[in-house]
C-alpha cells in the first residue's frame, strides 16, 4: 500500500476481534490509540491479538497510551440519560447524589466559586450550552439553550477562561502508565497539559524506547508551544477541546501553523477528531471530511487518525477505507506537484539534519529508490522522515519497541533486525532488505544512513550511495 501518512485508529467494540483487526491493518491502519478515559477491561486480550497480527500481517504496529489527565466532568445520571428542552431550569450543585431532569453533581467547588451569572457552560464536548442565571455558595442555577439536550452521566464541562492547574500527573495518570509499559505501549499521549512540565515528569516514569505526544487543546498550551515541541517526540493537534477553548473558526490557521512548527524541527505531528464523524453512523463520508483529510495531508501531517469512527462507529472498516483511499490521492497530487510542498527545515544550528537534508537531496535523484536508515533509537528515522523525501524511507532498529515506534512516522517502513557490527555487516543487511524488495531493481541506487560507531551512536553522521548488483 503505496502510501506515505500513518492512520491512527481508536480501540474500542467495533474493532475487538481478531478478523476486524486484521481487516482494518490491512488497509492502512498504523497504529492503535488506547483511551484510558473509557474502559479499558479487555484491552490486554486486544493488543495481544495486534501483536499476533503484526506476524501474519509482516507490519509493524504502534500502539499509544492516551492519558485521561484532567478533565472536567459532570456526576451520573440516574438511568444514565436524562432529556432536557430549550430554555429549561437545571442545576449544578456539589450534592453527591445521582442527577435526574432537574439537576446533576459538578464536583468541582472552585468551579462554583470562580463562575459568574451569564457565563456559559459547555457541556458533553461543546455539544449543549448552558447560561447560568443564578448562583450560589453551593450550586449554579442554569437555562438550557440547546434544542433536545440529550445529557449523560460523566460528560465533560468546559467553562472559557477558566483554567485549571494541571502541572502533575494525576494518580490514574500513573497508574495507567505503569499499565501501558506492561502491555507493551510505544507511546504515552499527554492530555490537557499546558506546558512542559508533564512532559519531562513523564520522561522519567516511561522505558526508553517509549515516546511522548503532547496533545493540544488549550490556549496555555498554544502560548507555551516552543518549549512544549521542544520536550516532546510528536505533537497531536486534538481539535475537538482546542476548538471549544480557542473557538472553532480559530483551528484551521492554528492546525497549519502547528504542522509548519514541527516539520520545521522535525518532530511529528498528529491531526485528530472528528475527521470522519458522519461516518459513525453513515456508510459515506461527507466532501467536507475528505477535504478535511487532503487538508492535513497537503499541509503537512504525520498522522491522520480515528476515534469514535473505529471504536464505536457501525463502519470501522470503511471508514479506514476512506481515509487510505483520501490520502494517497493526495499524496499523488503531491508528488507531482513537488516544489509546492518541499519541507522548509532550518539546518543552521543542527549540522546533523545538515547531513540529513543531503540525503533528501540524494534522494531526488530519479534513480535513487530508497533510503535505509539504520537507527537504534529513532531519532535517525524521525530525521530522515520529517525531511519528507521523494522514496521509500527503510529503518532498522534492534530494538523492536522501537521499530514498532516509527511506523508511526511519515514514509517510514520499520524493519526489527539485528544491530550492524560494523561497516561490512551494515552492507551485507541492507542487501538483504534490498534482495526482498521487488521495488528496487539491478543498477537502481540506494541511499544508506546512520551513525558511526554502531551499537552506541550518538548522531547521523554517514551516507552511503549504494548501487545495486555491484
Amino acid at each position: 500500500m503505496d502510501k506515505k501518512a500513518k492512520i491512527i485508529a481508536t480501540l474500542g467494540p467495533a474493532i475487538s476481534s481478531t478478523s476486524q483487526l486484521k481487516k482494518i491493518i490491512e488497509h492502512g491502519v498504523d497504529a492503535f490509540r488506547i483511551n484510558f478515559s473509557h474502559n479499558t477491561k479487555n484491552i490486554k486480550n486486544i493488543v495481544n491479538k495486534i501483536r499476533n497480527l503484526e506476524k501474519s500481517t509482516k507490519k509493524r504496529i504502534s500502539i499509544i497510551g492516551d492519558l485521561q489527565g484532567i478533565k472536567l466532568r459532570i456526576g451520573k445520571i440516574q438511568s444514565n440519560q436524562i432529556q432536557l428542552k430549550k430554555n429549561q431550569k437545571f442545576i449544578f450543585d456539589l450534592k453527591k447524589k445521582d442527577g435526574d431532569k432537574n439537576r446533576v453533581r459538578l464536583p468541582y467547588s472552585f468551579i462554583i466559586k470562580k463562575v459568574k451569572k451569564n457565563n456559559i457552560l459547555l457541556l458533553d464536548d461543546g455539544k449543549y450550552a448552558f447560561k447560568i442565571i443564578k448562583k450560589n455558595a453551593n450550586s449554579v442555577t442554569t437555562k438550557c439553550l440547546s434544542q433536545n439536550c440529550f445529557l449523560s452521566s460523566n460528560k465533560s464541562v468546559h467553562i472559557s477562561n477558566i483554567n485549571l492547574p494541571f502541572n502533575n500527573l494525576t494518580s490514574k495518570d500513573k497508574k495507567d502508565i505503569k499499565f501501558a509499559k506492561k502491555i507493551g505501549c510505544n507511546w504515552i499521549a499527554l492530555s490537557y497539559l499546558q506546558n512542559a512540565k508533564l512532559i519531562n515528569q513523564t520522561r522519567k516514569i516511561i522505558s526508553k524506547d517509549m515516546g511522548i505526544i503532547a496533545k493540544i487543546e488549550n490556549k496555555l498550551a498554544l502560548k507555551n508551544i516552543n518549549e512544549i515541541i521542544k520536550a516532546t517526540d510528536a505533537i497531536m493537534i486534538a481539535r475537538g477541546d482546542l476548538a471549544i477553548d480557542i473557538g472553532h473558526s480559530e483551528v484551521p490557521k492554528i492546525q497549519l501553523g502547528l504542522i509548519k512548527k514541527c516539520n520545521q524541527l522535525s518532530k511529528s505531528v498528529i491531526v485528530a477528531t472528528q475527521m470522519l464523524e458522519s461516518m459513525i453512523e453513515n456508510y459515506t463520508a461527507t466532501r467536507a471530511e475528505i477535504n478535511d483529510i487532503a487538508t492535513a495531508i497537503f499541509q503537512g501531517a504525520d498522522t491522520v487518525m480515528l476515534s469514535a469512527e473505529s471504536a464505536v462507529g457501525r463502519y470501522p472498516l470503511q471508514a479506514v477505507k476512506t481515509m487510505t483511499k483520501t490520502i494517497i490521492s493526495t499524496e499523488k497530487y503531491k508528488k507531482e506537484h513537488i516544489d509546492d510542498f518541499k519541507n522548509k527545515i532550518d539546518a543552521k544550528k543542527d549540522p546533523v539534519k545538515s547531513i540529513v537534508l543531503s540525503v533528501k537531496d540524494l534522494a531526488y535523484n530519479p534513480s535513487v529508490k530508497a533510503i535505509i536508515a539504520f537507527s537504534n533509537s529513532g531519532k535517525t528515522a524521525k530525521i530522515v522522515s520529517a525531511m519528507r523525501p521523494r522514496v521509500k524511507i527503510i529503518t532498522i532498529s534492534p530494538n523492536i519497541n522501537v521499530s514498532r515506534q516509527m511506523s508511526l512516522l511519515w514514509g517510514v517502513e520499520s524493519l526489527n533486525s539485528r544491530d550492524a557490527n560494523g561497516w561490512k555487516d551494515m552492507m551485507n543487511i541492507s542487501r538483504e532488505i534490498i534482495r526482498k524488495d521487488s521495488s528496487i531493481k539491478k543498477n537502481d541506487f540506494v541511499v544508506i544512513t546512520a551513525g558511526l560507531p554502531f551499537g552506541n551512536a550518538g548522531m547521523t553522521n554517514m551516507i552511503r550511495l549504494y548501487k545495486v548488483g555491484t
